[in-house]
């Protein structure tokens, strides 16, 4: 389920943001806000919601 904070990957291979990770800031009908921060950037594009599927951001870290 996609809801406002979660974690989400761009899955549309004829997209140029293609496999990036970012940030669901707002959700309005079939439209999806997502932050990409990257550094010195940031920057918010809309999607479509079946462009993308949503991803464990905790996956990856090792238990401490």
């Amino acid at each position: 389920m996609i809801l406002p904070g979660s974690a989400v990957r761009v899955i549309n291979i004829n997209d140029i943001y293609y496999g990036y990770q970012g940030l669901v800031q707002r959700i309005s009908a079939d439209q999806v806000a997502v932050l990409f921060e990257g550094g010195n950037w940031d920057k918010l594009v809309s999607f479509k919601l079946s462009e993308l599927e949503a991803v464990d951001a905790t996956a990856g870290r090792g238990k401490k």
